[in-house]
C-alpha cells in the first residue's frame, strides 16, 4: 500500500456513503480480552496484496509469541479520503473502535483534537525499540500536547522520474540533475518539441487529486522557494498560518506555466481523480510520460503479484532530486509524509494492541514491510543496514531524500488549509484565475479555514 497521502474529506455526500457502508466495515473490539482487532486501509486494486499479506505473517508471529491471544482484521477497501471517513466513524464508539488503527499522519492531528486517540507515552517509555526511531519520524505523530499518539511505519520522499528513452529522443541527458525551476520546464519543453506523441511533464494539481496535489505538487515547489530552513505554510514561532508570500505566488506561477504552455497532461486528464494510477500503470510503463513529479512509492505498483509488474522499470526510468527555485542552498527538496499505527481511545485491549506493535516493529519485520511497500526506513537501524540498501534500486535514493525532507505542519487546521491550495491550484490549471488572483483567493480561505489565525510574510 503507497505511503501517499490524499484528499481531505469535503464533502456531505462523502460522510453519508461512509456511514451507510460502515457495517461493511466489520465491528469494533468488543469484550472478547484475548482477540485484537486491527483496521487498516485495503487496496482498492485488488491485485495489490502487500499490506494483507504482511499482516498476515504478522498475525501468526504474534499468535505464536502470545499464545491464547488472536488478531481479527477490520480491512477497509475505499479510496483513501473514504477511508479517513469511515475511520473517523469507527473511532467514535466503543462498539464500533478497533484496537489498532492505520493512521495517516495528513490527518492524525484532526483525531487527536477530536479526542479519538489514545496517547502512546507509557508504552513507548518501556519500549527501547523506540530509540531507533528517527526525530523527524516522531514528531509527525505528535499532537500540540506534546504527546505521542503512533508508531510511524515507515516515511516517503518526492523527487523527479523521468523516462530515459524520451530523454535520448529529445538530446537530453541520460544522467538528468536539473539545478532550478527554470532546467525542470526547459527540459519539458525541449520533450513538447522534439517528443510531441508523449505528455512532457506531470504535475499534479486540483481538489481531485486531493492531497497529491497538495503534497507531491505545491509544497515540493513552495518549500523550494525559501532557504530550506524555514517553513513557508506555517510560521512556528506564532503559530500563525502564512499567507500572501511571493513563494507561494511563484509555486502557482510554475503550475500555471505548466498547464499554460500545455507541457502537462490535457487539463481533463490532470482533473480526473483516477489520474494518479493511470500515470502509475499506464503512462509510465508505457514510455508515455517524460517527467514525473512523484513519490518514491511508485515501484510498489511494478513489483511481481501487482498484476502490473514491470522489473525493468529501474533500466528505462532515471531518478533526480527536485531543486529548489534558483538553485539556493541546500539546492534540493523533498517532502515527507508516511502513516502510523494508533490506539484508539475507545480501543477494549489496548495493552494488546501495542504488543501488536511491537511484533510488527521489530527490526526484521518493519525490514520487510519497508521493502514490499517501497517505503522508506524511519529506524535508524534498518537505514544503516546495507542489505536494506540493497533491496530494490531507488531505495538508496529516496532514503538520501530525508536529509533534505520536509514534513507538512499537520495540525487539526491543516486539512482545510490543503482544500484551499488545491483550489487556487486548480484555478491556475484551468485558467480560470491569474496567480495573483489565486493567491489573494487563497488568502481570504486561509483566514476562514484557520479562525484568521494568519500571519503575512
Amino acid at each position: 500500500m503507497p505511503v501517499r497521502p490524499t484528499a481531505a474529506l469535503t464533502t456531505a455526500a462523502l460522510v453519508l456513503a461512509a456511514a451507510t457502508t460502515l457495517t461493511a466495515c466489520g465491528s469494533g473490539s468488543g469484550d472478547d480480552p484475548d482477540t485484537v482487532k486491527v483496521s487498516f486501509k485495503q487496496s482498492t486494486d485488488n491485485n495489490i496484496k502487500v499490506m494483507d499479506n504482511f499482516l498476515a505473517d504478522i498475525k501468526k508471529d504474534f499468535e505464536k509469541k502470545y499464545p491464547g491471544k488472536k488478531v481479527e482484521f477490520i480491512p477497509v477497501k475505499a479510496p483513501d479520503s473514504e477511508y479517513y471517513t469511515k475511520l473517523q466513524q469507527m473511532l467514535r464508539s466503543p462498539k464500533t473502535a478497533p484496537d489498532l488503527v492505520y493512521e495517516d499522519t495528513f490527518l492524525i492531528n484532526s483525531d487527536i483534537t477530536s479526542g479519538y486517540l489514545k496517547p502512546l507515552d507509557d508504552y513507548l517509555a518501556k519500549w527501547p525499540d523506540w530509540d531507533q526511531f528517527i526525530d523527524t519520524a516522531k514528531a509527525a505523530a505528535k499532537g500540540e500536547d506534546g504527546k505521542t499518539y503512533g508508531v510511524p511505519d515507515g516515511t516517503d520522499t518526492r523527487g523527479l522520474w523521468y523516462d530515459k528513452a524520451i530523454f535520448k529522443k529529445a538530446g537530453l541527458p541520460a544522467t538528468w540533475q536539473p539545478k532550478t525551476w527554470d532546467d525542470v520546464l526547459e527540459a519539458a519543453r525541449t520533450i513538447k518539441e522534439k517528443v510531441p506523441d508523449v505528455t512532457p511533464m506531470n504535475v499534479y494539481t486540483g481538489k481531485p487529486a486531493g492531497e497529491a496535489a497538495t503534497m507531491q505538487g505545491f509544497e515540493m515547489l513552495l518549500y523550494g522557494t525559501n532557504d530550506g530552513k524555514t517553513d513557508p505554510l506555517y510560521d512556528s514561532s506564532s503559530k500563525k498560518w502564512i499567507a500572501g508570500s511571493q513563494g507561494f505566488k511563484d509555486a502557482l506561477a510554475f503550475v500555471e506555466t505548466v498547464y499554460k504552455e500545455k507541457l502537462g497532461p490535457d487539463v481533463s486528464d490532470a482533473l480526473d481523480p483516477n489520474f494518479g494510477t493511470r500515470v502509475r500503470g499506464e503512462l509510465l510503463p508505457q514510455g508515455k510520460l517524460g517527467i514525473d513529479l512523484d513519490g518514491s512509492w511508485l515501484p510498489q505498483d511494478w513489483l511481481e503479484g501487482s498484476g502490473h509488474e514491470w522489473p525493468e522499470w529501474s533500466e528505462k526510468l532515471g531518478l533526480a532530486a527536485m531543486p529548489t527555485q534558483h538553485g539556493q542552498a541546500p539546492g534540493k527538496v523533498s517532502m515527507s509524509g508516511g502513516w502510523t499505527w494508533a490506539i484508539p481511545d475507545k480501543a477494549a485491549n489496548p495493552d494488546l494492541a501495542f504488543d501488536f506493535i511491537k511484533t510488527m516493529q521489530t527490526k526484521a519485520n518493519a525490514q520487510k514491510w519497508y521493502v514490499a511497500n517501497s517505503g522508506i526506513a524511519v529506524r535508524e537501524d534498518v537505514a544503516n543496514d546495507p542489505a536494506y540498501a540493497e533491496a530494490q534500486p531507488g531505495i538508496k535514493f529516496f532514503t538520501d531524500l530525508v536529509a533534505s525532507t520536509h514534513y507538512r505542519p499537520a495540525y487539526p487546521a491543516y486539512p482545510k488549509v490543503s482544500t484551499a491550495i488545491q483550489e487556487a491550484m486548480e484555478s491556475v490549471t484551468t485558467g480560470d484565475a491569474s496567480v495573483e488572483e489565486a493567491a489573494k483567493n487563497y488568502d481570504e480561505e486561509l483566514k476562514r479555514a484557520t479562525d484568521d489565525q494568519v500571519i503575512q510574510k
